[in-house]
């Protein structure tokens, strides 16, 4: 490829962006990072946050972001959506090249180095895929929030939420977990709480798992975190029924939740190898090398 362009790798979930800015040979200059690009909160509202975090990763190489010189590999949320991913592409700017793949693929790239491999990607959503032999890319779970995302950040906040109402309600303890739960809210009462309940989104859902996390301990947050270790359980042997693939728990909750998979697995987890927005950035050689010949 000319040396004049720029390989772009995006990972874009319902929490942030990533953005990993390479040279035409795919090495690495600049990292940057923004705000959420999942396509289920919006594809204007994607490319927005995906134009502001490669500008910032221009920026910080002292140059300027110009989207014809630039080959975007994109691993985004919310892609399985025929007509959320026909959206997006309408609304590309004029790139050099670009390919859009789910973030479960991405993030299978980049924990295993294109090699074969399980990976469960645990952040405001969830998702788990495998590359087998074959080379084919298989996925199960992210059917999205709010029904499905098993294990993910939303599905804990969703989950754990209910501990405070019941809170509020008298249905049981006003104890520590409550009050976090409520404190992040805002909330003093079931009205405020109703209010928090119907403006929030996966995103602010998400926002909920970090306090299960740091009461896991607790008998409530302790049954949610066991439940969450059992749902990645399932999708790893949905994946893999030979028992045989390395497993990579990906995402912000993929270390947090790591003690709670299942012992039968514990063998087999390894660390990824890098990032979803690293896989993008592979992707985005191949784009490449394909429109290059």
């Amino acid at each position: 490829m000319n040396n004049d362009f720029f390989l772009i790798g995006i990972d874009g979930g319902g929490s942030g962006t990533r953005v990993v800015l390479g040279d035409a040979r795919g090495r690495e200059l600049a990292q940057a990072v923004g705000a959420p690009s999942g396509l289920g909160l919006g594809v204007e509202r994607a490319w927005e946050a995906i134009t502001a975090g490669c500008a910032d990763a221009f920026a910080s190489v002292g140059a300027t972001l110009d989207w014809s010189r630039c080959v975007l590999g994109c691993g985004l949320a919310g892609v399985n959506n025929r007509d959320w991913l026909s959206a997006f592409r309408a609304r590309a700017p004029a790139l050099a090249g670009l390919a859009i793949e789910s973030d479960a693929y991405t993030t299978l790239l980049g924990a295993h180095g294109g090699a074969q491999g399980v990976i469960v990607a645990l952040g405001t959503g969830s998702v788990a895929a495998a590359l087998g032999a074959d080379g084919e890319c298989r996925i199960v779970s992210g059917y999205g929030f709010p029904s499905g995302d098993e294990a993910s950040g939303a599905w804990l906040g969703v989950r754990a939420i209910v501990h405070a109402q019941h809170a509020l309600d008298g249905r049981g303890p006003n104890d520590d977990l409550a009050q976090a739960l409520l404190a992040h809210t805002g909330a003093h009462d079931r009205d405020g709480l109703v209010v928090w309940l119907c403006e929030a989104n996966q995103t602010a859902y998400a926002r909920l798992a970090p306090i299960v996390i740091a009461h896991r301990t607790h008998p409530f947050a302790a049954r949610l975190l066991g439940e969450a270790g059992t749902e990645v359980g399932k999708m790893i042997a949905a994946l893999d029924p030979s028992a045989s693939l390395p497993i990579a728990l990906c995402g912000g909750l993929g270390a947090p939740l790591r003690e709670y998979v299942p012992q039968i697995y514990q063998a087999r987890l390894r660390e990824p190898l890098a990032d979803s927005a690293h896989g993008g950035l592979r992707l985005a050689q191949r784009e490449a090398a394909r429109l290059t010949g």
